[in-house]
C-alpha cells in the first residue's frame, strides 16, 4: 500500500485510524497518506528525521479549495505527531487559514429556457435509461427550480409527502435529518397534480412520487444526473476554464438559483432583508444564516445591485475573519 521509507508507519498508523473513522472518512485519510508517501518516495530522508526543508517543500504541493488543503494537512500532521510519538524528529507543519473560497454557478435565463425546452421534448432513446424518467424528469428539474430542494430529497418523496390542497410539501428525513414545510406556488403545485394524474400515481397514495419503471423503488438521482449531463452537453452550457472551487453546471444549481432569485425579489418588493434571509434558510433547510450566505455569492458583474445590498447585510452578521482549526 505504502512504499517510501516510512511505509511500515504509514501502514500501522492508517490501521488504527481505520478503527476510528467511517468508511468514507478512512478512504479519504487514504488518499492523503498515500500522496504523502508518494512525496516522501522522491526525497532523500534519513529514516530518524524529517526536517522543516522538506515539510515546507511538501506544503507547496498541496492543492485544491483552501478547505480540502486544510483538511489534507491535517491529517498529515496527526500522521507526523504519530511518528514523533515513535520517536521520529520531524517537523509539524502549520495548519493553513480557510477562506470560503466556493463559488457557484448560476444559470442564465437563456440558458434555463434551453433547458426546459429540451427537458420537455426528450424523446427516449436508451433502452436501459428508466421508462418512467420521460414524464418524472421535466417535473424533478422543476421542482429543483421552483423550489430549492436537493436532488436525493426529491426522488425520495412519497405521495403522501404531497399536500396538494395546501401546495405544501412534507421533507422528512433530509440532510442533517431535518425536516421541513416547502410550499409550492399554484403552478408547481397544478404540474404536479396534472403528472400524477398522467402516471396513475393517485391510487397508490403511499407510494413513491417519482416510481422507478424498473423496480419497487423510486427512480435514482444518479439517472436524473445522467439525463441533465446530456442536456447541458447539447446546449453547450459549461463553465471554461473552471478552476477546482468552481461548482460546474449541475443539478445543484438549481439550489441556487431558487436562492438568488428569491433574495432578488424580496429585495424588490422592498421587503426587510432582516425578515426574508432567516425565511429563506428555513426553507432551504439550512443551519444557519452563515450556510444560506453561500448560496447566494453570484457574479458581482452579472448581478451589481444585488451584490451591493446582499454584500452590506450579511456584513454585518458575519464579520471576515481569518482563522486556525
Amino acid at each position: 500500500m505504502f512504499n517510501s521509507i516510512y511505509a511500515k508507519e504509514l501502514e500501522q498508523y492508517y490501521t488504527l485510524r481505520t478503527s476510528a473513522l467511517s468508511t468514507s472518512a478512512a478512504k479519504h485519510e487514504l488518499c492523503y497518506l498515500k500522496r504523502f508517501d508518494v512525496y516522501l518516495c522522491n526525497q532523500h530522508l534519513e529514516k530518524d528525521k524529517i526536517p522543516e526543508k522538506i515539510i515546507n517543500e511538501w506544503l507547496k504541493t498541496v492543492r485544491g479549495k483552501s478547505s480540502s488543503v486544510e483538511n489534507e494537512v491535517i491529517v498529515i500532521r496527526q500522521f507526523l505527531k504519530y511518528l514523533q510519538s515513535s520517536g521520529i524528529s520531524t517537523h509539524l507543519p502549520v495548519i493553513p487559514k480557510v477562506h470560503d473560497d466556493y463559488v457557484p454557478y448560476l444559470f442564465s435565463d437563456e440558458e434555463l429556457d434551453k433547458i426546459f425546452t429540451s427537458a420537455d421534448n426528450i424523446v427516449q432513446k436508451d433502452k436501459k435509461a428508466d421508462p418512467n424518467l420521460v414524464m418524472a424528469f421535466p417535473v424533478i428539474i422543476r421542482l429543483l427550480y421552483c423550489c430549492g430542494l436537493r436532488i436525493g430529497e426529491t426522488v425520495r418523496l412519497k405521495l403522501s409527502d404531497v399536500d396538494f390542497d395546501t401546495g405544501t410539501l412534507y421533507m422528512l428525513n433530509t440532510k442533517g435529518d431535518k425536516q421541513r414545510l416547502v410550499p409550492m406556488a399554484d403552478s408547481m403545485t397544478e404540474i404536479l397534480q396534472k403528472y400524477c394524474f398522467a402516471m396513475g400515481l393517485l391510487i397508490d397514495t403511499g407510494g413513491w412520487l417519482f416510481p422507478s419503471g424498473r423496480k419497487n423503488c423510486h427512480i435514482s438521482d444518479v439517472s436524473v444526473k445522467h439525463r441533465f449531463e446530456s442536456i447541458l452537453k447539447s446546449n453547450e452550457i459549461q463553465l471554461d476554464n473552471r478552476q477546482k472551487y468552481e461548482r460546474g453546471p449541475c443539478l445543484h444549481c438549481f439550489r441556487h438559483v431558487f436562492a438568488f432569485k428569491s433574495f432578488a425579489q424580496a429585495e424588490r418588493a422592498g421587503r426587510s432583508l432582516d425578515d426574508a434571509i432567516p425565511y429563506l434558510s428555513i426553507y432551504l433547510g439550512h443551519d444557519s444564516l452563515n450556510e444560506t450566505s453561500k448560496y447566494l455569492k453570484f457574479s458581482s458583474e452579472m448581478f451589481p445591485k444585488a451584490v451591493e445590498i446582499f454584500g452590506a447585510f450579511m456584513e454585518d452578521l458575519f464579520p471576515e475573519v481569518d482563522y486556525e482549526a
